[in-house]
């Protein structure tokens, strides 16, 4: 197999363009069997196949620097940078990033995570490159999704203005995650359909190159002249006003006109757009056929494409579908996500109500602003958000929405450990960023059942307020019924305990009552709190019940430094009640990829350490007092 000899990109370039074809279909086959097995990005890196083997084979990385936004595109890159024997490791622990990562490999130019940073990042190495009179070329390669981020228009207005010389490759196949949306999305649908320009283009060429005689200087003579032919076809100012010449658009999987066009424009000193037309999932049916469902995938069989993990309900559609219900009632109801309708489980609420859901694009900051601006007409609008991706919009959510004291409603996905996504997607410093906002409810449910009395008692709360949920909530069984209604700010004792109180948040709650049985096993007394609402706190409860026991602790799914338990401490001293407190919660690192159970384990923070912990801190505590 010739994908086996590929040891560095250096070796692509002693493939004829018919060895780089084949290479082509194992890097596919490759990626869809990994894929397959762990889980992943599919859809969108199989689109990039081609593209990717074009941009290693007329470019040197790791001397040229390869910007890739997101990383959703990055796995045939990984293959073809010495990964090969390593990528059955992907997305697991001890493995390879499902990422581009600067410290995983040279060849990974910039780490990403997040959409629309592909153009700053490589306008920054262009810029130093200039400084430091280098010669390396800088290509970014983002996606036509990433285009309604706002970012890449501010790279894009200051590169073009400042003539630097670096490449954009627009990855256009249509598709940010789910459908692209947006004035941007249909002027390069245009651009792509605008006259058939591509099947013009590979029909005159398919016609020429059956009479080689005098096909091939007729086609050389048609290639100078392209300017002028594409002029017919494609209205290109936008780019062009931007500062960048444009070129295209190229057929993303017509692997010789690819190296053909990236080489011709290697060799010009300005900044340049190559817009390249791909078939997102495309070499795997069900992918070609359900490019949104097979973005992001669980395992799955690779007969029929179904997930190997059915069954599963995520927390995005357990809300959806009780907002929607609300709204048959509630005409002031409204649904905002920014490019996730699928992931966050608004597509539900958008087939029940389309009127009033809207998908912004990749434009959290936008969709916040926005959701404050219809609040303060009589809207109650509901901001459908990744825990990750929230944090770019922090400067919106404290003063267009809070400053304001808007009725706006966060619904934060994927909060805590994520898992196999990495250290770019972990959910672990909302709590940190949100509690430092004056007026913000921020509530996080224990369970299933909890999840849907909150999303209930929000429709009523006239403020700004934040319901923070992991991917999966579980329900924790008939042994602990929740309370019939609770307040905003109410905390519920689950057990009591005389020697240890145990305040714990969210998914960390049914962990703290193991480890309260468990140490109980060992002759402690230990009762549990759900703090769901980490503010404002049960100043009250708190009190009651953390004043007498030999030990307070904390326990949350969020980093220490302005956590849950930072609250808890500054409460405490205000209202003078001098107790030993024990915080746990994410360490001070980027946690790797692995399970959720896995990440739980290395935080210590899974039943039995929390337990461990516990008694540790009881023992020095002893020993410090003998």
């Amino acid at each position: 197999m010739l994908i086996e000899q590929i040891h560095e990109p250096a070796d692509l370039k002693k493939l004829s363009i018919k060895e780089l074809k084949q290479l082509c279909e194992e890097l596919r086959a490759e990626i869809i069997n990994v894929v397959s097995e762990h889980g992943g990005h599919l859809a969108s890196n199989l689109g990039v196949v081609e593209l990717t083997v074009a941009m290693h084979y007329v470019f040197d990385a790791p001397e040229d620097k390869l910007v890739m936004d997101v990383g959703h595109q990055s796995y045939a890159h990984k293959l073809l940078t010495g990964r090969y024997e390593a990528f059955h490791t992907l997305r697991q622990k001890g493995g390879i990033s499902g990422f581009p990562q600067m410290d995983e490999s040279e060849y990974d130019a910039f780490t990403a995570g997040h959409a629309s940073t592909a153009i700053s990042a490589a306008l920054g190495m262009a810029r130093t490159r200039d400084i430091m009179r280098g010669d390396y070329d800088v290509v970014a390669l983002v996606g036509d999704g990433a285009l309604t981020g706002g970012m890449c228009y501010e790279a894009l207005n200051d590169a073009g203005q400042s003539n630097t010389r670096m490449i954009v490759l627009l990855n256009d196949n249509d598709m940010s995650i789910a459908q692209n949306v947006g004035a941007l999305s249909r002027y390069l649908t245009r651009m792509r359909r605008s006259k058939g320009y591509i099947a013009v283009k590979h029909g005159v060429r398919d016609r020429l190159e059956k009479h080689p005689r005098f096909g091939a200087p007729v086609y050389r003579w048609l290639s100078k002249t392209r300017n002028i032919l594409r002029s017919l076809f494609v209205d290109d100012k936008f780019f062009s006003a931007l500062g960048f010449s444009y070129i295209g658009p190229v057929d993303g999987h017509d692997l010789r006109h690819l190296i053909r066009v990236l080489r011709q424009a290697r060799a010009y000193d300005k900044p340049q757009l190559i817009h390249v037309v791909t078939q997102k999932g495309r070499g795997y049916q069900p992918a070609e056929d359900h490019p949104v469902t097979f973005h992001g995938v669980a395992p799955f069989y690779l007969e029929s494409g179904f997930s190997k993990r059915e069954g599963i309900t995520p927390s995005g559609n357990v809300v959806a579908s009780q907002l929607a219900d609300m709204a048959d009632n509630d005409i002031r109801i409204c649904a905002i996500t920014a490019a996730m309708p699928l992931g966050t489980g608004v597509d539900i609420f958008q087939k029940a109500h389309p009127d009033r859901c809207f998908d912004v694009g990749i434009a959290e900051e936008h969709a916040v602003t926005m959701a404050a601006g219809m609040a303060s007409q009589g809207m109650k609008p509901y901001v459908a958000i990744y825990s990750t991706f929230l944090q770019r919009a922090y400067d919106q959510i404290l003063v267009d929405v809070c400053r304001n004291e808007l009725a706006v409603t966060f619904l934060i996905d994927r909060a805590g450990l994520v898992g196999e996504d990495g250290e770019t997607h972990q959910g672990v410093f909302d709590l940190s960023f949100l509690r430092s906002i004056p007026g913000l409810v921020i509530a996080a449910p224990r369970d299933v059942r909890d999840l849907k009395k909150l999303v209930e008692l929000s429709q009523d709360y006239n403020g700004p307020m934040a319901i923070r949920y992991p991917k999966v909530c579980e329900d924790m069984g008939p042994g602990i019924q929740s309370q019939q209604r609770f307040d905003v700010g109410q905390w519920e004792l689950l057990s009591d305990g005389s020697d240890v109180m145990i305040f714990a948040v969210g998914r960390m709650v049914p962990l703290a009552m193991q480890a309260a049985i468990e140490l109980m096993g060992k002759g402690i007394s230990a009762g549990v709190v759900d703090a769901r609402f980490v503010a404002p706190m049960d100043m009250d409860l708190l009190r009651r019940k953390a004043t007498g026991v030999r030990l307070a602790v904390t326990v949350e799914e969020n980093v220490l430094a302005g956590g849950f338990g930072e609250g808890v401490l500054e409460a405490l001293a205000s209202m003078d009640i001098d107790v030993p407190v024990l915080t746990l919660g994410v360490p001070d690192r980027f946690i790797a990829q692995a399970t959720v159970a896995q990440q739980t384990a290395e935080c210590a923070l899974d039943a039995l350490s929390i337990a461990r912990r516990i008694r540790g801190r009881l023992s020095s505590m002893e020993e410090a007092s003998q």
